[in-house]
């Protein structure tokens, strides 16, 4: 018929994985695919999450956030473990793990425990050792290979 369009809208899917379903250590992993869905805002995620869209402001994730090969993220981002697999933009603290895959992009700076970075993966920007235990107990001392004391140095 003439003015009808024959081609499928594109979709956007929000999901959540239920209990006979594949999960998580942390809990449910909430799920968000789109080709052309763009979040924009102040998103709050008590669970773990998966994005393969586009979203953009700021994001607290109290789980694991993932950024799928199709995910774009532009945006300040608060979370406990984060593997990038996508393209993500802006500052982010992690307070466990933060993982570059090999299709990963990251530009911006990042405060983490721990940072891995795959052989093709991308990273741009600075990286700060959060400040844990270690802080609070003082400086260290520094030993020699023999075993005897050397100088204490300071941070």
């Amino acid at each position: 018929m003439l003015g009808r369009n024959k081609s499928k809208p594109p979709t956007t899917t929000v999901s959540q994985e239920s209990s006979a379903g594949p999960k998580s250590n942390d809990g449910p992993l909430l799920t968000i695919v789109g080709s052309s869905a763009r979040l924009e805002g102040k998103l709050e995620i008590a669970d773990s999450i998966q994005i393969e869209c586009e979203v953009g402001g700021e994001l607290s994730v109290g789980g694991k956030l993932v950024i799928g090969e199709k995910g774009v993220v532009n945006a300040n981002v608060q979370t406990v473990d984060a593997i990038v697999m996508g393209v993500y933009e802006g500052n982010m603290i992690a307070t466990g793990n933060v993982e570059i895959a090999e299709t990963g992009r990251v530009t911006g700076n990042i405060e983490t425990d721990s940072l891995v970075i795959s052989k093709g993966g991308f990273f741009n920007g600075n990286v700060v050792k959060s400040k844990g235990e270690e802080a609070t107990r003082g400086p260290r001392p520094v030993h020699l290979i023999d075993g005897t004391r050397a100088v204490t140095t300071q941070r």
